[in-house]
């Protein structure tokens, strides 16, 4: 396989090195950065890639990774790559996977997605993430949701930087605090940097306006919990996960690592589970 990948932080760092230890190969890879980042985005990923590939690019203009014909490409990068890059990738006819999912919240990107992938006669695959139970959250939508209900439940210092600021003293909470009740794309809008797994969530089930999204600041939380609870014609159930960070930042899920290392591992065959 042809590996690409747009972004070359902590996400793709800590990604190269489990793809290594699953025993991954990949023909070549090729991997896309900022304008005037190549020489910092080689130096970053280069033990990393040396693992798993004996081919390694780096690229400061999607063209580039276009013209390296990638086999799939994996943006773990930002909002922003997605609506310019990936939309590019995907009309070229690469299969692309989207970490930065909340990016879909803006009725016209999910669009621009979803054109670029029917002209390019490509796929865009979205990753769970740092959720579970998308699987059955998406099978369940075909029996008919009634209900669809996301909480986020974070020590009051991670919401640190967020409008939460404004809706409550932080540093003084001394119990659990509900400061946002409303839809997934108004979540994901108001507080971007926490927006992929309402978004996540959306996008499997009961889409944006209809997702109901619960926001808590809890000094008692142990880390950063996701809880839903489906209602649904096939059936109802209650999906909960208290995320680990990952060791070198930790504003990133451990999880979404897995996740997306995954999603390659599946791609690259021969059993995808």
């Amino acid at each position: 396989m042809r590996l690409g990948l747009i972004g070359y932080g902590n996400i793709a760092g800590t990604l190269l090195g489990v793809l290594a230890e699953q025993g991954f190969r990949a023909g070549r890879l090729d991997v896309l950065a900022r304008p005037g980042a190549v020489d910092r985005a080689r130096d970053s990923l280069a033990d990393g890639a040396a693992r798993i590939t004996e081919q390694f690019e780096v690229h400061e203009d999607v063209q580039g990774l276009i013209a390296a014909a990638p086999d799939m490409v994996v943006e773990v990068a930002t909002h922003g790559a997605v609506k310019d890059s990936v939309t590019r990738c995907l009309a070229a006819g690469i299969d692309c996977t989207v970490v930065s999912v909340g990016a879909l919240a803006d009725a016209q990107v999910e669009q621009a997605l979803h054109d670029a992938a029917v002209t390019g006669g490509a796929l865009m695959r979205v990753v769970p993430g740092a959720v579970g139970g998308i699987d059955m959250l998406a099978a369940a939508r075909l029996s008919g949701l009634d209900e669809v209900v996301y909480t986020s439940r974070k020590p009051p210092r991670a919401w640190e930087g967020t409008p939460a600021e404004q809706a409550l003293d932080l540093k003084g909470l001394t119990e659990a605090q509900v400061f946002y009740d409303g839809n997934a794309r108004q979540a994901a809008t108001d507080y971007p940097k926490n927006a992929n797994v309402a978004a996540t969530i959306a996008l499997a089930g009961a889409g944006f306006e209809a997702t109901r999204v619960r926001m808590i600041a809890d000094p008692d939380a142990p880390g950063n919990i996701h809880e839903f609870t489906v209602r649904s014609g096939a059936l109802d159930f209650t999906v909960r996960l208290e995320g680990k960070p990952s060791p070198d930042n930790p504003k990133t899920s451990l999880s979404t690592v897995y996740s997306v290392a995954r999603d390659i591992l599946n791609a690259a065959g021969p059993v995808a589970i």
